[in-house]
């Protein structure tokens, strides 16, 4: 079946618009955090840095992001470093401080961080995460790891020393950590990933075996190999499984890697959260690459605006309309702006087989957490309802939509996936590739925005007031 494409589409409507990680050496990404074997920790001002020069100026400009603002705070003696003696060190008091949710554990036993002789089924790495901010902790390890996302530049890459000293300082590591968390599987720009691989029993990498990135659309029999999964996704799935690869004695190539159930090989109680949950597992799944998309929006555009700016000689305006700009700089903006739209819809989800809905939410304290957190509209319902009988949420469009990060998208992207996005909960996107929301799915969406996203644009206001639906601001009016 062919359908109009969004660039096609977008030229028949352009007055309209304007008017309204990688393998190194023994060691693989997983996740988040991993480091070179060999790398020195906390480099900043030594060897090359993509998206150093500008408009990006990865490596000069000042972030903004949590990790860097706690770090300002501290300096001025707002806030302070608790160590713990017996338990932990700092981690405790850096996701207290941080806003990370203890519920929100996972535990990897695979040996890809740079702290890979700490780890192993026996001592898995704990991850913590929130909207904005992932930590990473290794049993009996020197650093605490971070990874921070900034509204501007994306991943800022953070260590903290576990060591106690008078003044705990949170060190930015882009050298090291770029290496690796600017690759294919970040979309190429500074970023986040969860990499699914076969270990072996120690949690050393099977040699040569196939890795996933694993996100929303990737099969579940391909997700979490080398973590512990705690509820019923893990059957199915490569969790809690160790592979060996037995030689062949007669020359022929070795037999295919056969898996072996781990089992909890850990002590629950050297964690600060019982085990590795699965609710967070999925919703990690989807806020890692939903920020690697929003972050190659960004870039993307401002690399366009750039350049066209350079080729003029002046200066790019980070306003300016899309439909002013050339052919061949609306393509560079609008092909990363479709794909973040559809992410953000979850378009091409893998279904969850129908789990017991009731039963994996009772289960998950992360879960209730994470869905009181959400902003409800008229009716109750917020972006951070839970399905997880066949999908993950049950308004499927990303909560991330509500982040700094989403807002501070230069004007011609946002502009343009806020039109896109309401032609396809409007109805009048009728195209296949949307198939999968439903009319009560778009409606639903589509009130909740209204009703609880400040800042819309004037086009979807207008919208609102000619049907006769409520907006944030008339909500919020009422409210008072």
């Amino acid at each position: 079946m062919t359908s109009i494409t969004p660039q096609r589409r977008f030229s028949n409507k352009i007055s309209k618009f304007s008017a309204a990680l990688v393998m190194t050496a023994g060691v693989a990404v997983l996740g988040y955090f991993a480091l070179p074997v060999s790398a020195q920790i906390a480099v900043r001002n030594q060897g090359y840095i993509p998206f150093s020069e500008p408009p990006i100026n990865y490596r000069t400009q000042e972030p903004t992001d949590p990790v860097a603002l706690l770090q300002k705070r501290l300096d001025e003696g707002k806030a302070s470093l608790v160590y713990d003696e017996k338990d932990h060190g700092y981690l405790k008091s850096v996701l207290e401080l941080l806003k990370v949710p203890v519920d929100s554990q996972t535990l990897v036993f695979s040996k890809t961080s740079f702290q890979y002789t700490k780890i192993s089924p026996e001592h898995p790495r704990a991850l913590y995460y929130n909207d904005d901010v992932y930590v990473g902790s290794v049993h009996d390890g020197k650093t605490i790891e971070l990874v921070s996302f900034d509204p501007m530049q994306g991943a800022m890459f953070y260590l903290v020393d576990e060591k106690k000293v008078d003044k705990p300082v949170f060190q930015r590591a882009e050298l090291d950590c770029t290496q690796c968390h600017v690759a294919s599987g970040t979309r190429g720009i500074p970023g986040v990933l969860l990499r699914s691989v076969k270990p072996v029993r120690t949690g050393s990498l099977l040699a040569r075996a196939k890795t996933f990135i694993s996100d929303q659309e990737t099969a579940l029999k391909d997700r979490w190999g080398g973590w512990y999964v705690t509820g019923s996704l893990a059957k199915g799935s490569l969790a809690n499984t160790v592979f060996s690869q037995p030689q062949a004695s007669d020359g022929t190539p070795p037999a295919e890697a056969a898996p072996s159930p781990l089992g909890q090989a850990y002590d629950a109680k050297s964690y600060l959260a019982p085990g590795s949950d699965q609710v967070a597992l999925l919703v990690l799944a989807h806020q890692t690459q939903m920020h690697n998309l929003i972050t190659l929006t960004n870039y993307k555009t401002r690399l366009g605006l750039h350049a066209l700016a350079q080729e003029k000689g002046g200066v790019a305006d980070p306003a300016s309309s899309l439909a002013s700009l050339p052919e061949k700089t609306r393509d560079q903006i609008i092909k990363p702006a479709e794909q973040l739209l559809r992410y953000l819809l979850f378009v091409n989800e893998t279904p969850l087989g129908g789990i017991d809905a009731r039963q994996a939410i009772a289960e998950s304290a992360f879960a209730r957490e994470f869905a009181a957190r959400g902003e409800k509209d008229s009716k109750g319902r917020s972006l951070r309802e839970f399905d997880l009988h066949d999908r993950t949420f049950k308004y499927p469009c990303s909560y991330l939509i509500y982040s700094s990060a989403f807002d501070s998208i230069p004007d011609p992207a946002r502009l343009y996936v806020y039109h896109r996005l309401l032609e396809v909960l409007s109805g009048e996107d009728k195209s296949a590739d949307f198939a999968s929301l439903s009319g009560a799915d778009k409606q639903a969406i589509l009130t909740i925005l209204l009703e609880t996203k400040p800042g819309l644009p004037q086009e979807w206001l207008d919208y609102a007031h000619t049907n006769h639906l409520r907006t944030a601001t008339q909500v919020a009016g009422r409210e008072r």
